[in-house]
């Protein structure tokens, strides 16, 4: 009887001890949040380096375009090798895409980093980019669409500011031009303009004021990447979204993702928004995409509204993640708390 005594009480001991050395292994594997890590402003004579961390670019046109807006800005531009490389679909295969990325972070010269174009391809380099190199060289790297991966993973894995704003295929005209001097060239807080445009009201579907830091980019990438390391802790969080020829099903079904994975819940306040074409094929057999988001949105019963200038729009905002903002769901106001660049 003693004899078994011993055994069971060993037998036990056997059995809680993988269970402990398992929970005292992912204690010694927890990382602190990285700092908050703010690039320095742009100012005219900068260099900024375009490249295409996604999609190949097919039309030189646009690069030349882009290029000459960028030095009426009064920047000097250098050209990366993915804008002129095709590797299917992308500009260029995964390995040179992300040694273009690390390289413009580690040359001194350069001061910023554009994407000339979004298309997919980013989260295909996220395990191939050089985080604490990147940290130690902070500095301005924009974009949306496909790049909204792209950006997510540099600020969780390294703290550092980057902005969803316009890419060089996008259209840069008079208003996105003056959001993108405001956001990335002064150091101070901001508050974002009205839309010039009076075609779209904003839609309030949630009434009230929240504040939190900005998150987001456009659903269909975010909903891609949940599940891996690059996305951050929601807690808190104000998510800005937006998307483009996506029927209301599919927002439907990447709503419901978010909801499932436990994001919704932890936010703050929702900014949804123009999403371009986002239409069903046959509207007698859909709902609209205003019922998908109602249905999804109204019982978090957090601030939410929908109609920000932000996506695959012709007025476009340049929103720093990262950064503290106030958002008011009655009037569609968002405002900075302090400056994205230093």
């Amino acid at each position: 009887m003693s004899s078994r005594r011993k055994f069971i009480k060993s037998a036990g001991l056997l059995s809680i001890s993988p269970l402990l050395l398992s929970t005292n292994n992912l204690d010694t594997k927890t990382k602190p949040l990285p700092v908050k890590l703010k690039p320095p402003a742009l100012k005219e004579g900068d260099t900024i380096a375009i490249t295409s961390p996604a999609g190949a670019v097919w039309e030189e046109t646009q690069v030349e375009t882009f290029s000459t807006i960028l030095k009426n800005l009064g920047f000097k531009v250098e050209l990366g090798k993915t804008i002129k490389e095709k590797h299917g679909y992308f500009a260029g295969n995964d390995d040179l895409r992300a040694k273009e990325l690390n390289d413009f972070f580690a040359d001194k010269n350069i001061k910023g980093v554009f994407s000339m174009k979004g298309g997919w391809g980013c989260a295909r380099i996220l395990d191939k980019l050089n985080y604490k190199l990147i940290q130690n060289n902070p500095k301005v790297i924009i974009g949306f669409s496909d790049i909204t991966s792209l950006l997510i993973a540099i600020t969780t894995k390294t703290g550092l500011v980057t902005f969803h704003g316009p890419v060089g295929n996008s259209g840069w005209n008079d208003f996105t031009k003056g959001v993108f001097v405001n956001t990335v060239m002064k150091n101070k807080s901001f508050t974002y303009p009205a839309n010039p445009s009076t075609e779209e009201a904003i839609i309030t579907i949630n009434s009230g004021k929240a504040s939190g830091e900005l998150i987001g980019g456009n659903l269909t990438v975010l909903t891609s990447i949940i599940g891996s390391e690059y996305l951050p802790d929601w807690k808190g969080k104000i998510l800005f979204l937006e998307d483009a020829k996506e029927e209301p099903y599919r927002i439907d079904r990447m709503l419901t993702q978010l909801k499932l994975s436990g994001i919704l819940s932890q936010l703050n306040g929702i900014i949804f928004g123009k999403c371009a074409k986002c239409v069903p094929e046959e509207p007698h057999k859909s709902f609209t995409l205003q019922e998908v988001l109602q249905q999804h949105l109204v019982p978090l019963k957090i601030p939410t509204f929908y109609g920000a200038m932000t996506g695959h729009i012709e007025n476009k905002l340049t929103l720093p993640i990262g950064i503290n903002a106030n958002m008011n769901a009655d009037t569609g106001e968002i405002s900075l708390n302090e400056s994205g660049v230093k």
